[in-house]
């Protein structure tokens, strides 16, 4: 026992959890289960709202999870280099193994240097195999320790709550090797993972306290904002007038909704939260794109989506501005003309009309009148449930901009034999297909002892003296090939015409 745990003041805490993995691999269903199953007895049906994360006990000992589908309060809270789980949970479909957000989440738990649990889910599937995941992992440096490896892998059923206990014992036993332990005499410090606009209580948020005792009446430095503690739920629901480290705590008595991610601290008077707040100015910016600043100025040669994003909470806006910026692209880019908060309304499409926008709602609902008047405008509304679509989505519309990709798919050869009549624009020429066939409106490159001369189409073909569709290999015609215009010289005697058809191909980011 060290020293630090030798004071009274210090105390073991519930380890505080993330589960991350990609898409439909079972992150929600899982969270649902464990909630379901094992929230204080029993009592989970007594949870009334979605505060970001919620407590499970298990023999007696507590575990905090992250209760975030695609775990936006963690992205914003890591967008801020603060540092808040202890313990993540990768959640791997056993029928579909390391995937692309698979290996983003790798990449989040090495560089966060947290421990890390493999949950395979969806074992009772066809098609699971658990030694393609394993070995899947290998191949991002994840070895688990039946390949000898450290890192531990539970099979689970997420959706049949089959070896959820092994899973939960499993996060117990590396809380316990981490000795998770907190001074609770000094001030009260913890982190934002929510917050939004309650009708009926004001700006809400949802803190977990990281050190001290967080109690009713502190007043709380954040940044550059202060505010004072005016009630405390737990996320159950019920009041509560304090809460220690690891506890999820819904906090009323804001001015402003307070920036996911950020650190606050507590203080004992108004005058040393405001001191607090004052040294805070220009040091952490908050949401630029709440602000429509730009880092960079536009380029005026790529070709802009312009978007209008709605979403249910703040840590949502966030999460999906830090996904979005992924996106990279030399020849198109987005532009966000509004972030905000709540339903998609008739404002919104208004301000889409007028910067030619599409309007992008992420958890949130739409009016039929508002339906119908974007309809009436055509102006586009898609909504979504999951950032992962969101940005997928987003990503197909700038691609939808770019001029597509133009394939060559060879037909023939015709080598010309004679010259009738010329024009700076046109030509018409006789010859014979000596290979392939060439056809009316292909496209073909001329050449002369295998160096392009310049290219065209071929507008009319004739056979015998009448126009048709296509000529064959061995076959003699007649063509009128169009230069339109462009630097071409002249086609003579003995040139090879390289026929082809061009394919539109729609590229994508």
């Amino acid at each position: 026992m060290t020293d630090k745990s030798q004071n009274s003041n210090v105390k073991i805490r519930p380890p505080i959890v993330v589960i991350l993995g990609h898409v439909d691999h079972g992150k929600t269903k899982l969270l649902d289960t464990i909630r379901s199953t094992k929230v204080a007895e029993g009592e989970s049906g007594g949870i009334t709202q979605h505060i970001g994360a919620y407590q499970t006990e298990v023999n007696g000992k507590k575990i905090t999870f992250l209760d975030t589908p695609g775990h936006e309060a963690f992205t914003a809270i890591r967008s801020r280099g603060v540092k808040v789980a202890d313990i993540a949970v990768l959640v791997i479909a056993a029928d579909e193994s390391v995937k692309p957000q698979t290996k983003e989440a790798i990449r989040i738990i090495k560089e966060e240097k947290i421990p890390l649990v493999v949950a395979v889910n969806k074992i009772d599937k066809e098609g699971a195999n658990i030694e393609r995941v394993k070995q899947d992992l290998a191949a991002e440096d994840i070895l688990v320790e039946d390949w000898g490896g450290k890192v531990p892998l539970v099979q689970i059923s997420a959706k049949q709550n089959k070896n959820i206990d092994d899973l939960l014992d499993m996060i117990l036993l590396i809380a316990d090797l981490e000795a998770l332990e907190e001074d609770l005499s000094g001030p009260a410090e913890g982190v934002i993972i929510e917050s939004n606009l309650d009708k009926r209580r004001g700006y809400v948020a949802t803190a977990i306290v990281l050190k001290g005792i967080l109690k009713i009446g502190n007043w709380v430095a954040i940044g550059t904002s202060v505010g004072k503690v005016k009630s405390m739920e737990n996320f159950l629901g019920k009041p509560v007038f304090e809460s220690v480290p690891s506890e999820p705590v819904l906090i009323t008595g804001w001015s402003s909704a307070p920036d996911i991610g950020k650190k606050f601290i507590t203080t004992e008077s108004k005058e040393e939260a405001l001191k607090i707040s004052a040294a805070n100015v220009n040091l952490d910016p908050l949401f630029v794109f709440l602000k429509g600043e730009k880092e960079n100025p536009e380029d005026p040669k790529k070709k802009i989506l312009n978007l209008v994003i709605k979403s249910d909470v703040s840590s949502s806006l966030e999460a999906i501005d830090t996904s979005l910026k992924a996106i990279k692209s030399d020849e198109v880019e987005f532009r966000v003309i509004t972030y905000d908060i709540g339903n998609i309304n008739e404002a919104d499409i208004k301000t889409a009309i007028g910067a030619k926008a599409e309007v992008i709602g992420f958890r949130v609902g739409v009016d039929e009148s508002v339906k119908k008047m974007a309809e009436r405008e055509g102006v586009k509304i898609a909504s979504f449930d999951i950032i992962y679509q969101l940005i997928e989505f987003v990503r197909k519309e700038m691609a939808g901009l770019l001029d597509p990709e133009i394939k060559k798919i060879p037909l023939g050869k015709l080598k010309i034999l004679a010259v009738f009549k010329k024009d700076p624009k046109w030509q018409i020429v006789g010859g014979k297909v000596v290979s392939g066939k060439i056809m009316r409106g292909a496209m073909a490159d001329a050449l002369r002892g295998n160096v392009a001369i310049g290219s065209g189409k071929i507008s009319q073909l004739q056979h015998n003296k009448e126009d048709t569709q296509e000529v064959k290999e061995g076959f003699e015609c007649g063509i009128r090939f169009d230069t339109a215009g462009k630097e071409f010289k002249e086609i003579k005697v003995g040139d090879i015409l390289d026929v082809y058809e061009e394919e539109k191909l729609a590229r994508s980011l």
